[in-house]
């Protein structure tokens, strides 16, 4: 199937890790993982679990004043507990918390009265299941994956039933969440514990299209998703095809009221232009507290990059990734006809902002958010060898706080020079 057209139009994403894990404030899953917290804790968690202030549909509204195309939320992380009432064992929080409901059919609703694409997070992994640490990875990646008894059995003691009997529930859930909600796309997670095979991940991709063959997949399925999943980086070169960043607003993923650390507006936009720029979507998490409000200064600072996408919505929507690296010091975005450049600047220029190797000839320049008119010059070049010279940009009388935009109206199709200087 070719890749939904959407999915490359989005631009933004948020991510949203909600959990048991937010009433006590710990690192989701991995708290009990690693031994940071016993076990048995980190499960009475259930006990404190009430969503008693989630309202998916204010969530929606911020996301869709935000900016954002589609959002991600997991419903079941490692720790196996899943947000909706599954018939794949009872560790549900309809069955196990005070909530005592389905916080995803609300969720599903509530983004698609607002136009959002609806997105499920999955872990293929669940150190709670009985049956999940019974094999190990033919090739572990590391010493902790090897010998983490909540990861893998210890040498001499698989058990391949008992992993044939785990592949049967994480497929009847995947199916649970195609066949009741219907997501445009599923998240999948930690498929590192296991190899391709193990996991039968083309069983399961071809599984996923047979019940929703619109369905879109990420690139957690070892060779058998649609796009590629970076973390917490821009990428220094751009992906082939379709690709996604998962970032945080903060340090963590879900909720930790003592995390601090949070990005401003201003690095969220960088980050934002720099991944559109290379041709991807960014798709921004959060970590609702255990009540399922979004916390107050991760909400001002989705609204603050909302507000930057509005004053700029003509190089977000709908555009495509913008120049290599080498021809202008900042992100680019470029119209989908390819006749309009969006130079993004994001320190007030000090005398002239500079593009090589432009073949184009500029018919226009204007700032976007102000409407001002920007002169140019072209400067050097060796035309009867087919070197352009460097377009020299007189500076805005005015500059945005976070990141200013300059729209370039080119006389045709983008053209550029990649030589060397000598024709």
């Amino acid at each position: 199937m070719p890749m939904q057209p959407w999915f490359s139009d989005a631009k933004l994403g948020i991510f949203i890790h909600y959990g048991i894990y937010a009433v006590d404030g710990v690192p989701e899953s991995w708290s009990f993982y690693t031994g940071k917290v016993p076990h048995e804790q980190y499960m009475k968690q259930l006990d404190r679990s009430t969503a008693s202030k989630y309202d998916p549909k204010g969530w929606a509204e911020l996301f869709a004043r935000v900016g954002a195309k589609y959002a991600v939320l997991t419903a079941r992380h490692h720790d196996g507990v899943a947000l909706w009432d599954t018939e794949q064992g009872d560790l549900n929080v309809v069955r196990h918390t005070p909530a005592g409901r389905d916080l995803l059919a609300g969720y599903a609703d509530a983004l698609r009265e607002q136009g959002l694409k609806v997105g499920l997070y999955y872990s293929h992994s669940d150190w709670n299941h009985p049956d999940y640490a019974s094999t190990v990875h033919t090739e572990p990646p590391n010493e902790e994956v090897a010998g983490n008894r909540y990861a893998s059995a210890a040498p001499g003691a698989e058990v391949p039933e008992a992993w044939a009997r785990f592949l049967a529930y994480r497929n009847a859930q995947v199916a649970e969440l195609v066949g009741h909600f219907r997501p445009d796309l599923l998240w999948f997670d930690g498929a590192w514990e296991r190899d391709e095979r193990q996991w039968r991940m083309k069983e399961l991709r071809e599984e996923i299209l047979r019940l929703n063959p619109r369905t879109v997949l990420n690139g957690r399925m070892l060779g058998h998703g649609d796009y590629a999943t970076a973390e917490l980086g821009v990428p220094i070169q751009r992906p082939d095809g379709h690709w996604e960043l998962c970032y945080t607003i903060g340090d963590m993923w879900g909720y930790q009221p003592q995390a601090v650390n949070h990005k401003s507006v201003r690095e969220l936009v960088r980050v934002f232009t720099e991944t559109i720029g290379h041709g991807g979507n960014l798709l921004l998490n959060t970590g609702p507290a255990e009540d399922g409000r979004i916390r107050a200064d991760h909400a001002r600072r989705l609204e603050g990059l909302g507000r930057w996408i509005r004053r700029n919505s003509e190089a977000v929507y709908p555009t495509e990734a913008g120049l290599p690296y080498g021809h202008h010091y900042g992100p680019s975005m470029l119209s989908k006809d390819r006749r309009t450049l969006f130079l993004v600047c994001f320190d007030a220029p000090r005398a002239f902002v500079e593009l090589r190797g432009l073949r184009n000839a500029v018919k226009n320049i204007s700032v976007l958010g102000t409407g001002e008119r920007l002169d140019h010059r072209v400067v050097g070049g060796f035309a009867s060898r087919g070197v352009p010279g460097v377009v020299r940009i007189d500076t805005p009388s005015t500059c945005d706080p976070y990141a200013t935009v300059l729209a370039l109206e080119l006389d045709g199709e983008l053209d550029l020079y990649r030589g060397q200087g000598e024709g």
